[in-house]
C-alpha cells in the first residue's frame, strides 16, 4: 500500500474550507484528473477519474464525518484506497487542512509512480488549488453539516 500525508493553510475560517470540501461535485474544479464526482447519497459518491491517460470510475463510502473536524472515506469499487481530511484552526482566518491518502497501486507504472513520488505531488498541487479556488471565492460554494460517525468495529 502507498500512502501520502500533505497539507496547506487557506486564509478562510475552518466553516468555510470545511463547507466546501463537502462539496464533492466540486471537485473536478480544483483536482486534477478528476472528471466527476456524483454524490449518490449522504455518505455514497461515484468518480470518474483519468490519469495519464487511464480512465477509471469507483465508488466511495464516506465512513466518518464530522462537520469542522474531518472527513473520511474508502472505496467500495475499483482499486482499494481511503483517505481523510482534517481541518485545523490556525487563527480566526486561517485554517490547515491536512489530507492521509493509502492507495494500493495497480501494474509497474503506478507503482513507479508512487515509489517516484507522483502521487505525493499531485495531493500537494491538489489542495493548493483548493486553497486558490476558496480564497478567491471567498465564500463555500454550498455545505453539507451532517454528521457521520465512525462505525463500531
Amino acid at each position: 500500500m502507498g500512502s501520502v500525508t500533505t497539507h496547506v493553510d487557506v486564509d478562510v475560517p475552518i466553516r468555510t474550507a470545511y463547507d466546501q470540501w463537502t462539496q464533492f461535485e466540486e471537485f473536478p474544479q480544483f483536482m486534477e484528473g478528476v472528471q466527476q464526482v456524483r454524490q449518490i447519497s449522504d455518505t455514497m459518491t461515484h468518480w470518474i477519474v483519468e490519469i495519464d491517460g487511464i480512465k477509471r470510475e469507483f465508488d466511495a463510502k464516506i465512513s466518518e464525518q464530522l462537520p469542522d473536524e474531518r472527513v473520511a472515506w474508502h472505496s467500495t469499487t475499483g482499486s482499494d484506497q481511503s483517505g481523510v481530511v482534517t481541518f485545523h484552526r490556525i487563527h480566526p482566518e486561517c485554517t490547515r487542512v491536512t489530507l492521509q491518502l493509502e492507495f494500493d497501486p495497480h501494474g509497474v507504472v503506478e507503482t513507479a509512480g508512487d515509489k517516484l513520488g507522483f502521487v505525493e505531488r499531485r495531493a500537494k498541487g491538489d489542495l493548493e488549488r483548493f486553497k486558490t479556488f476558496i480564497e478567491r471565492r471567498g465564500q463555500e460554494t454550498g455545505a453539507w453539516r451532517g454528521k457521520v460517525e465512525r462505525p463500531v468495529p
